[in-house]
């Protein structure tokens, strides 16, 4: 391969150079340096009496050839080939400074770059017959320079490499019999660690069998193959057989084409066979592009034949374009899953995924175009482009094993409510951008070892090569900061997750009158404990980022001081609030839920923050009051509640009947549906009240906070039912009048009866006139 061997020879050439350079350090070292003067007098001096100690050799301005020719005569071969040293570098820097190529404006090299693109597909459609006349050159004097029994010598050799290959993987997969039937014969897997252990069963015999397969064929290449051929051979073996098969390996794995119960990604059949085949398709065309280069260039027809390498290259390219927008639907269902818990933003990039596919696909095969134009095909000799766009292609779609390991690892919920519940779920989606940033920076390292990019190099580079350096190591940093921030939100998601709180979010649940349990201490003080934790992070994680770019922090942080002193003197009542809020957190005074009851402001708590809380008013409004105007808290959400009821009857019922009638009814409530709210069941406290009406008798039940008003409701129902069956009726207000010496009302006729009732309602008419 010509460049490769000019790539070698360059290097060969610098280490050749870096020994010569490291002699003559040596000998001057050793040496010491040697004086010299350039004016006759001071020439003259210096040979009638030397000296062991030597200077620097000096010339004088406006020499003349004579004055050159005497001075040169009083010197040694050492300060002659002193002053040959500083004139040739004085010439190489002059030349140096000439050949340096004028600075373009980078709108100008795009457009000349995109001008010899053109120019390019141009001539590669010209050169069509040149090319193929170039490969016949190149398969002519692969032949005749081994003679026609020493080509087919080399074909029964590869062939043979080939066999011994497939004997030694054939062996393997005998010693491996008793696991593939395992496998062979397993029904579907019931969760996914029997997934996996089928898929890494049938992986691990896989890949063994092809170790085994590339071992012995490599061991056979070298052991009875030209060293002048064994470059080709190693090509076509590695390019058109090991990883073609590797691919495929590692595409069962995942997609499990003909195993759709096994497959590890939420894909339909089409779609994963689809994928598999073409995929393969690919990586073989292009390892026959790579193998073509290889050959092409080891006997000397590149320039001929390189319209061939332009088209399948193209090939190359088109393919996976067409195959990802005929597997667009099936790709946004993988990405997805088959999970409902996905945000929105997931979705747009699901669906968006496909098309940044194929823009990824056109830039690849662009920018592998540019630098074959500018001739630096040594950049992506050893396939790196196709490296490159394979890690961008596949990497998303990991999504779907990410989403099912987080599905089957995260254990069940042990909370129980609405804060549980939701931090279950935001447990969940943070494992998955856990992996998520754990690929994505996989995927950096990855890239920069494909490329093979220094760090250390670009930091003492040029001032681009240091930003790309600063630039790289921001991005880790940023990406610990967030594998930090993730961390601490995953921790206390659990801690939340844990918490039984009852919190149900549905606030006809109450009764529609407030007043439910609120949640836990935890529940209440741990989001705030995660905001006060994630700004710690985003702030160091900013400062260390910017300390990277060689930005000093130093003065940042004193003028934060200085403006958080400005702050606390100029806003003293957001001082007030927070302090007061702090306080109020300790003392555990409300929790997120409760009801309470603020100098008359009332609702239950429905956001903490670090300044104020928020009231919702069973009505519906929210109130929002500062820490800082709060005079004293009630709070009727707090461990249990009383619930007292009052009842009229007439004077003449028997208050022991309906003693023993609420009885009762505190042992049916026992058996309702509500019985774990009641701490204690009904029960009567007696006559508490006469009135004009009749007696008030009352009972009571306690209950837990926001319980009170269903069971309320089903003590009204139970006690009017159990009256109607023992005939007692509830006294309501009656209006009697007395007329003396009149007949009993049996005997009194209607109309005499109508005109009592009217003259008495008069009189109490009158008599509420003349009160007002």
């Amino acid at each position: 391969m010509r460049s490769a061997g000019i790539v070698r020879l360059y290097f060969g050439l610098q280490r050749l150079g870096a020994c010569f350079l490291g002699l003559a350090l040596l000998m001057s070292v050793l040496c010491g340096p040697v004086q010299a003067q350039s004016m006759v007098g001071v020439a003259k001096a210096a040979s009638a009496e030397k000296s062991s100690e030597t200077k620097p050799v000096t010339l004088p301005e406006n020499l003349t050839p004579a004055m050159v020719r005497e001075i040169v005569s009083q010197m040694d071969d050492e300060q002659v080939r002193q002053l040959l040293l500083q004139r040739l570098d004085a010439v190489a820097a002059e030349d140096a400074e000439k050949n340096k190529a004028p600075e373009q404006n980078s709108a100008i090299v795009l457009y000349d770059s995109f001008g010899k693109l053109g120019h390019n597909l141009i001539n590669s459609v010209v050169r069509i017959p040149a090319s193929v006349v170039g490969l016949g050159k190149a398969i002519s004097k692969f032949v005749e320079d081994r003679g026609g029994a020493g080509f087919f010598q080399l074909i029964l050799l590869v062939v043979g490499a080939i066999a011994a290959g497939l004997v030694a993987e054939f062996i393997v997969d005998r010693l491996a019999s008793k696991w593939r039937r395992q496998y062979e014969h397993q029904h579907a897997p019931e969760n996914l660690r029997q997934t996996l252990e089928f898929l890494g069963k049938r992986l691990v015999v896989d890949m063994a069998g092809l170790l085994a397969f590339f071992i012995v064929g490599r061991i056979v290449i070298m052991q009875f193959i030209a060293d002048q051929d064994r470059q080709v051979v190693h090509a076509f073996m590695l390019y058109l057989i090991v990883v073609p098969r590797l691919v495929a390996a590692l595409a069962r794995f995942v997609l499990a084409p003909g195993r759709p119960d096994m497959r590890l990604v939420y894909a339909d059949d089409w779609t994963a066979k689809f994928i598999y085949y073409n995929a393969l398709g690919v990586v073989i065309l292009a390892g026959f592009n790579i193998f073509l280069v290889e050959f092409l260039m080891t006997n000397g027809q590149f320039a001929l034949g390189n319209a061939f390498v332009f088209w399948i290259n193209l090939g190359v390219f088109v393919w996976l374009g067409v195959m990802t927008y005929k597997a667009r639907h099936g790709l946004t269902k993988m990405l997805l899953g088959d999970t409902e818990d996905v945000t929105g933003s997931e979705v747009m990039t699901a669906r968006a995924f496909p098309w940044v596919a194929i823009a990824l696909i056109a830039l690849t095969w662009l920018t592998v175009q540019f630098v074959a134009i500018n001739g630096r095909l040594d950049l992506i000799d050893k396939g790196q482009h196709y490296l490159t766009l394979a890690l961008l292609l596949i990497a998303p779609a990991l999504n779907t094993t990410i989403r099912a390991l987080v599905h089957h690892l995260v254990p069940p919920m042990r909370g129980e409510g609405a804060v549980a519940e939701a931090a279950y779920h935001s447990t969940k989606r943070s494992y998955i951008r856990i992996g998520r940033t754990v690929v994505f920076g996989i995927v950096v390292v990855l890239l920069i070892r494909i490329w093979d990019i220094q760090l250390g190099t670009l930091a003492t580079a040029g001032l681009g090569a240091r930003i790309a350096s600063s630039f790289f190591e921001a991005l880790f940093i940023l990406i610990a900061g967030y594998l930090a921030w993730e961390v601490a939100s995953l921790w206390i998601n659990r801690k939340l997750a844990d918490e039984n709180t009852a919190i149900s979010g549905a606030p006809e649940e109450a009764g529609g009158e407030g007043g439910g349990a609120g949640g836990s201490r935890l529940s209440t003080v741990l989001p705030l404990a995660k905001m006060a934790i994630q700004i710690t992070i985003i702030t160091i994680t900013v400062l260390i980022a910017l300390s990277s770019f060689g930005v000093n922090i130093a003065p940042l942080l004193a003028g934060a001081g200085i403006l958080g002193l400005a702050i606390g003197f100029g806003a003293q009542t957001l001082v007030k609030d927070i302090v007061s809020g702090v306080f109020f957190l300790m003392d555990d005074a409300f929790r997120v839920g409760e009801f309470l009851d603020i100098n008359g402001t009332m609702g239950t708590v429905e956001k903490i923050s670090i300044r104020s809380l928020q009231l919702r008013h069973p009505s519906g409004p929210v109130h929002t009051v500062p820490y800082g105007e709060i005079p004293k808290i009630t709070n009727n959400s707090r461990d249990w509640v009383i619930m007292k009821v009052k009842f009229t009857v007439p004077f003449d019922t028997d208050a022991n009947k309906v003693k023993k009638i609420f009885k009762q009814i505190g042992k049916e409530m026992l058996e309702a549906p509500y019985a774990d709210d009641i701490i204690q069941t009904f029960k009567s406290q007696g006559v508490s009240d006469v009135n004009d009406v009749g007696m008030v008798v009352r009972g009571k039940f306690m209950a837990k906070p926001g319980k009170q008003w269903v069971i309320r409701k089903d003590v009204y129902a139970k006690v009017q039912k159990a009256f109607a069956e023992n005939g007692i009726e509830f006294a309501r207000p009656e209006v009697r009048v007395n007329m003396p010496g009149a007949v009993d009302a049996d005997d009194a006729s209607d109309s005499a009866i109508a005109a009592a009732a009217g003259k008495a309602v008069k009189q109490m008419a009158e008599a509420k006139a003349s009160e007002a």
